[in-house]
């Protein structure tokens, strides 16, 4: 079963993300991502094609646990639907530039 993961980034780097989305598969790896700056630019990746620097973990990710023991994450399970919804307007985004 597909799980779906949103995770904020708290941070002063002005060329990272703040948030990150990822679709993981029963494993544990990405299947598609969508990465958010603080301008509101939307970069994504999946297994055929991505925007700008965006690209697929090479491993599984780590548990929830595991993200939320860095205190400047902050990870929550969501819905496949909001998944999509993110993912979609990344796709639309980048069509758009």
């Amino acid at each position: 079963m597909r799980q779906a993961l949103k995770v904020l980034w708290r941070h002063d780097l002005p060329d990272e993300p703040v948030e990150l989305y990822s679709e993981l598969d029963d494993a544990g790896y990405e299947i598609r991502k969508v990465e958010i700056y603080r301008d509101g630019r939307r970069d994504f990746a999946d297994g055929e094609s991505s925007s700008v620097t965006t690209t697929l973990g090479e491993g599984p990710l780590p548990s929830l646990e595991e993200i939320a023991e860095q205190e400047e994450f902050s990870p929550s399970l969501i819905e496949s639907v909001q998944f999509e919804k993110v993912w979609r307007q990344a796709v639309v985004d980048s069509s758009n530039s």
